[in-house]
């Protein structure tokens, strides 16, 4: 496979434009804007329905999982639009090292673009740990500097357009305000410099302020959290748009950062270690370090938004990792492993008890971890109120949003019985602790 591999080379990095899958469309285009300052062309895809399934279905098997058969169809029904020159074009996508979609996909890729075609098209491997080697794509130090805090800045303006958009009072202003703060902090990033983390909490302040300062209307609704695989948790192709369609039926949508999937692929190297000793010892003081000083840049947004004190912040790692005991272990990590069932504890812990847990064809162990601990968790959390929805090319969108509006309904009728005097849960916020702890169960 890596002789018949297509490089991007040092020369294509000045003509072509790389063309990158849609998932998180606030982060995707932080992201992007800063790969475009350090001299690269590149485009998030945003074509989307049938024909994106259809080229998916034609170039992939139909037993691949849900994701995979999305972001190869979208790509080539990218070619195949007529928009691109495909003698000048590339695709990218992501490579960790995982047991599943991360790794195997750009193997699929190459062999439907051969199939189509396309086989003299370049595929970028976007890996921290450099799984393939282009000449004209590297990341350096500065630009992974850049990226991560883009990570942040996304994660949160996510959440504070999901806590605006049900209740502005003015369509589209939360959208318009992300989009004024996206040119605001691509323009404070650009130049060949480390970020300011002293800025970075300026903006923090700055950007909580703005989203304060929008006309809200003062009334309650439903709040619906979604959890599930990485990609159909927050691509809107993926999932058919589902937030759009929680707002269309009158719920506020709380969706976890990316953040947490990130500190969750680095509690799962050093959790690996204390299960089979993988890491060296200055390794495994490394880990540590980092996972330490990610905690570190969460709660210090945890500790803007309840500083301002308009916004619910979203969780805090250490702690949702406690969440799983006695339900789940910490080796159960393939998909979303153990993070999918402690997001589902997290949120209604948090009062978020209505759930769409979001379940792509083709996923085995997120079913396991998703579908499969809803039992346990409706009977340890009565008021819990969790619908499992899969997606996938033979699904109607109609089917699945009957399947949501059940749950909503279902909603309601807790509501009312709670407004009739009935007893109802209680939930209880915990604040971070002063010290950032070791991962759960990990002796030093």
């Amino acid at each position: 496979m890596s002789e018949e591999r297509v490089i991007f080379t040092k020369e294509m990095k000045r003509d072509y434009t790389i063309l990158v899958p849609t998932m998180l469309p606030i982060h995707f285009k932080l992201m992007l804007n800063i790969l475009r300052e350090y001299g690269y062309k590149c485009e998030l895809l945003e074509n989307t329905g049938k024909n994106v399934v259809d080229s998916g279905l034609k170039n992939v098997h139909n037993d691949t999982c849900y994701p995979a058969l999305l972001v190869i169809g979208q790509m080539i029904d990218a070619l195949e639009s007529g928009r691109y020159d495909i003698n000048k074009v590339a695709l990218l996508i992501t490579q960790t090292g995982g047991g599943c979609r991360a790794s195997n996909y750009i193997h699929l890729l190459r062999k439907a673009l051969k199939k189509s075609g396309y086989g003299h098209i370049p595929v970028v491997s976007l890996s921290i740990g450099g799984l393939e080697k282009n000449p004209g794509f590297t990341l350096s130090p500065m630009m992974l500097d850049k990226i991560f805090y883009a990570l942040l800045y996304g994660d949160l303006l996510m959440l504070l357009n999901n806590q605006c958009r049900p209740y502005e009072i003015e369509p589209g202003a939360s959208n318009a305000l992300v989009e004024k703060w996206a040119s605001r902090l691509t323009e404070g990033m650009k130049g060949r410099r480390l970020v300011s983390y002293k800025q970075v909490k300026i903006n923090y302040q700055q950007i909580i302020r703005d989203f304060a300062a929008l006309p809200l209307r003062k009334e309650e609704k439903v709040r619906v959290g979604i959890v599930g695989e990485i990609y159909v948790k927050f691509s809107p192709l993926g999932n058919n748009n589902l937030e759009d369609f929680l707002l269309s039926e009158g719920a506020e949508v709380v969706v976890p950062g990316l953040l947490d999937f990130c500190l969750y692929c680095i509690y799962n190297l050093l959790m690996d270690h204390k299960l089979y000793g993988l890491l060296s010892p200055i390794q495994m003081k490394i880990y540590e370090k980092f996972y330490r000083w990610l905690v570190h840049k969460q709660a210090d947004v945890i500790d803007a938004i309840n500083q301002q004190g308009s916004f619910r912040p979203g969780g805090y790692f250490p702690h949702t990792v406690s969440l799983t005991r006695g339900y789940i272990g910490h080796g159960v990590k393939m998909g979303e492993g153990w993070l999918l069932t402690a997001e589902m504890l997290e949120l209604i812990e948090q009062g978020v008890g209505n759930i769409v847990c979001t379940q792509p064809f083709g996923c085995l162990p997120n079913h396991i971890v998703g579908k499969g601990m809803m039992r346990l968790i409706k009977e340890r959390n009565p008021e819990s109120n969790i619908v499992a929805v899969d997606y996938d090319p033979g699904a109607t969108k109609i089917n699945q949003e009957n399947r949501i509006k059940l749950m909503l309904a279902n909603a309601a009728a807790i509501a009312q019985a709670k407004a009739a005097g009935e007893p109802a849960p209680r939930y209880t916020h915990v604040e971070p602790p002063a010290e950032q702890p070791i991962p759960v169960g990990i002796k030093m």
